[in-house]
């Protein structure tokens, strides 16, 4: 991914226009009438991008925002049966599970623009993850990261100091929040720097013997510590809740939570050992009844226009060229801020997770809970 992470920086660098109202696209290039039902992310405005996308296409959009993809993998399967969902965005990573079992269908890309996504997009280039056995399953619309929250003056945010394994110090009894299974990757991830697994943390996602060997290990290490966590977050207003209901000082949360956050005395970092990264996309169901919508929107999304709304709606990265130039001068700076020095070449991809795995990953988050 180093030539994207090159390609972010030069573009956050060099962007200082605020994000300008979306350019009318001509409806000869999009789907002029009908309706879309898509499923997306809770915690989200969808106001500002809904009303672009339709007053551009003419296409209804009709939205059902969900917490987490647990829940969205749920609601994809009942949607076989019933027509409700006609695309859905889950993260790059999960792609296997959905193919596996059947939930969606490949794009037709002749209906779509892939030269508008930037070099190196996660999920975006032919032949790249975003593909299965040659068929186009995933296209981006937006990445980002997971790194660290935390309130000013009560820990040390210098990047290069503060890490992962900040999450699982006992100094920081009571006052943490993380997302179960994630966290459990902190600690793996953790534990591999220091050369305490037995095999790299990576090879856990290789095989189910693997998983459970590091899985082990790592839920044990963790549960050593759990009075450091106030909550376990599912989703964005969860996580917001922690820091501001609860108690939590210092977390392990998406940019997203960060940026919310950022007028309330919190900061967001990249850790030492490298923020996670994701990198999220469209799915068209295996059923779908408003095909040509649901091309038409996820085309949309590519746009300059698009991408950019998109973005600035998650407080995450955009996906098409020219995005950053329309997006607003406060996310540039936040995000300069957030990924200083050398941050950006230790991002930390997700893997591809497959059914097994993300069964297992379930069990293993609920045994961190119930510790």
């Amino acid at each position: 991914m180093t030539t994207f992470n090159l390609n972010r920086r030069k573009l956050l660098a060099g962007a200082a226009a605020t994000l300008a109202a979306p350019a009318i696209i001509s409806r000869s290039a999009l789907a002029s009438s009908g309706e879309l039902n898509f499923v997306g992310w809770s915690g989200y405005d969808y106001a500002p991008v809904k009303a672009a996308f339709e007053a551009a296409s003419g296409i209804k959009l009709n939205i059902k925002d969900l917490p987490d993809q647990d829940t969205m993998f749920a609601e994809a399967k009942l949607s076989l049966q019933t027509g409700a969902i006609d695309m859905i965005e889950p993260t790059l990573d999960r792609l296997p599970a959905w193919v596996e079992n059947g939930l969606i269908k490949g794009w037709d890309t002749a209906m779509l623009s892939p030269g508008n996504y930037l070099s190196g997009v996660p999920g975006g280039t032919a032949g790249d993850a975003g593909e299965v056995a040659g068929v186009r399953y995933f296209v981006p619309s937006v990445w980002g990261t997971e790194a660290m929250t935390y309130k000013e003056g009560e820990h040390d945010g210098t990047y290069g100091k503060i890490g992962l394994a900040n999450l699982f110090d006992p100094a920081n009894a009571g006052k943490v929040t993380l997302r179960a299974h994630s966290s459990l990757a902190a600690m793996g991830r953790v534990l591999d720097a220091q050369g305490k697994l037995p095999m790299p943390w990576l090879d856990g996602y290789k095989s189910e013997e693997n998983m459970v060997k590091l899985w082990d290990i790592a839920l044990a290490e963790a549960s050593k510590v759990k009075s450091n966590v106030v909550q376990f977050w599912g989703g964005e207003n969860e996580a917001q809740a922690a820091f501001r209901a609860n108690g939590a000082t210092i977390g392990l949360t998406w940019d997203s939570t960060g940026y919310n956050l950022r007028k309330e005395g919190y900061k967001y970092i990249a850790p030492a050992e490298g923020a996670f990264a994701w990198s999220q996309g469209f799915f068209l169901m295996n059923n779908v009844k408003n095909s040509e919508q649901a091309h038409a929107f996820a085309k949309w999304v590519s746009s300059p226009e698009g991408a950019a709304l998109w973005a600035t709606m998650f407080s995450a990265n955009p996906v098409a060229n020219g995005a950053v130039d329309k997006m607003s001068a406060e996310v540039k700076d936040f995000y300069n801020a957030s990924f200083p020095g050398d941050s950006l070449s230790k991002l930390w991809w997700w893997p591809a997770q497959s059914a097994w795995f993300l069964k297992k990953r379930g069990e293993y988050a609920d045994k961190w809970k119930a510790a």
